[in-house]
């Protein structure tokens, strides 16, 4: 079975700090997710500008999910500990998840 890969594009919603917001991210968002065993890799990047541009990036925040079993996956976030990490986030920010598979 091929891997999946899901990118979460998101923005924090307006006056959610940023600090806040990041220093949750380490603590609890993080490990939670690292810690499934349908998950390969889960790193969160903090989006600093666009190449060659001062415009604004679309997005504040871009997360990978490289996800080994899709059925796991989706059994491990309906967990009450994972839907309450998940609730926490749809807090805090305005997300799109895309899913993909290499080429």
């Amino acid at each position: 079975m091929a891997a999946t890969r899901i990118f979460a594009l998101f923005n924090l919603k307006p006056g959610q700090d940023p600090m806040v917001y990041e220093a949750w991210a380490r603590a609890t968002d993080i490990p939670a997710v690292r810690a499934m065993a349908s998950v390969d890799d889960f790193q969160v990047h903090k989006v600093e500008g666009l190449l060659g541009s001062d415009a604004t990036p679309p997005y504040g925040y871009i997360e990978t999910i490289d996800v080994r079993d899709m059925d796991q996956f989706f059994a491990e976030v309906s967990t009450p500990q994972a839907q309450k990490i998940a609730g926490e986030f749809q807090a805090m920010v305005d997300v799109t998840f895309l899913v993909t598979k290499s080429l």
